[in-house]
């Protein structure tokens, strides 16, 4: 088990805070810090797991202090959230993707839908209130539409 310092122990807390894997966690370690730490070590730094039940006060906090400002972010912050970068990611694979056909056509078809707006929202159009529209059905006597005919028929 790797002797961690406080900003080490702070990076893996806030790591484990936006959802990373104990595994992610432990590779971005070795490669930020250069240090070998373990899943199993890594979880001990997760309150929301048994392994995390003993960890002091002050990360428990910085967790949950991580965890809120991460779900509550704009959506914009996300990378790729942004369709620049969905379609320069989906782009890149296409051009790699070239002779598999069926993985170059989902490939395509993601990309269209992308950049015709097919996962815009959508506007639902509603009555007062957010209740159903209400429709009037009326009821229209045949002999108007038949002299209507005979009218332009005899126009001609």
């Amino acid at each position: 088990m790797a002797r961690l310092k406080k900003h080490e122990k702070a990076f893996i807390v806030r790591s484990l805070a936006q959802f990373m894997e104990p595994s992610q966690v432990a590779e971005a370690v070795k490669e930020n810090y250069k240090i070998d730490v373990s899943r199993q070590q890594v979880e001990c730094y997760d309150p929301t797991k048994v392994a995390g039940a003993d960890l002091s006060q002050e990360f428990v906090d910085m967790f949950h202090e991580a965890r809120k400002k991460y779900i509550d972010q704009p959506i914009y912050n996300i990378e790729a959230a942004n369709d620049i970068v969905q379609l320069r990611v989906l782009s890149a694979l296409f051009i790699k993707k070239q002779g598999n056909t069926r993985d170059a056509i989902k490939l395509s078809d993601q990309i269209q839908k992308i950049v015709k707006g097919y996962y815009e929202k959508k506007i639902e159009i509603t009555g007062k209130d957010g209740k159903p529209i209400e429709t009037i059905n009326q009821n229209v006597s045949t002999e108007s539409y038949l002299t209507a005919r005979e009218q332009a028929l005899n126009d001609y």
